[in-house]
């Protein structure tokens, strides 16, 4: 992999990361189609590692105070901060879960043209149903333990290649009557230890490894920590305006494009 193979790959990271597109589909596919060596586990920890430093970052507030709240339920004292504390740890069970079980059979079986084109298009058009259908009438205050598991539950679909997991849980809060902006506000927190779990996962497996290509690693890292963190800004204030059929038609458009590749 080469310099300019790893910007672009830490850019489509970055992007994709939190937009409801799916990051690992966009990182197997220019391997697939283009020829490009697979990036390796070193760099797809490295780019993960640059999202989590964003959306931390990004959360900072949120994050202290749902840290101290959490903190202060420990000792009996309740608040709507706390709970969702413990909603967010609630909703990350499942994934991590199905992580430690699934992910040798994912590697082997899923991660194919044909199985992204399928989850891309299916899951664009459930996205694009809880968009329009959704009563929209909750916020994020009013999660309660059994949403933020159906949420969780729902996360488990991201493991499978294109269905994006920002995409799934979003589509899951659309349709328990969450409004877009407090969807996509849980999803990205969801998203926090959801990453770092991941990471720490594959950042195991790179122990004892020798051969490790630092520039890109560094390279990766900052440039998809600066691409997501602008992404999420830009997202949280597009969203509840304009909704998701741009990236409904973006997915289906894909899916379109992927199912001629296999089909030529």
């Amino acid at each position: 992999m080469d310099i300019f193979q790893a910007i672009w790959l830490a850019i489509i990271q970055g992007l994709t990361e939190f937009l409801p597109i799916s990051s690992s589909a966009h990182l197997i596919l220019p391997a697939q189609i283009f020829g490009w060596p697979d990036q390796g586990l070193a760099f797809d920890v490295a780019v993960h590692l640059g999202s989590f430093v964003a959306v931390v970052l990004y959360f900072r507030q949120e994050i202290r105070q749902l840290s101290s709240a959490w903190l202060r339920s420990l000792n009996g004292t309740q608040s709507p901060e706390g709970n969702l504390a413990w909603y967010i740890a609630i909703g990350t069970v499942p994934a991590g879960v199905a992580g430690l079980v699934l992910a040798g059979f994912i590697e082997v079986h899923l991660r194919s043209i044909a199985v992204i084109a399928t989850t891309t298009i299916l899951f664009a058009l459930l996205l694009g149903w809880a968009d329009l259908s959704a009563r929209a009438n909750r916020t994020i205050t009013q999660f309660t333990w059994k949403s933020a598991l159906l949420v969780g539950l729902a996360q488990v679909l991201a493991l499978i290649p294109g269905t994006s997991r920002s995409g799934v849980t979003i589509t899951a809060a659309l349709m328990l009557g969450f409004d877009r902006l407090s969807a996509a506000r849980f999803s990205f927190l969801l998203s926090i230890p959801v990453i770092a779990l991941s990471g720490g996962y594959k950042g195991a497996q790179l122990m004892g490894q020798t051969s490790v290509p630092w520039l890109e690693i560094f390279l990766g890292s900052f440039v998809s920590g600066i691409t997501a963190y602008l992404c999420i800004h830009t997202f949280l204030r597009f969203v509840e305006r304009v909704g998701m059929l741009p990236f409904v038609i973006y997915r289906l458009l894909l899916g379109g494009i992927l199912i001629y590749l296999i089909m030529g």
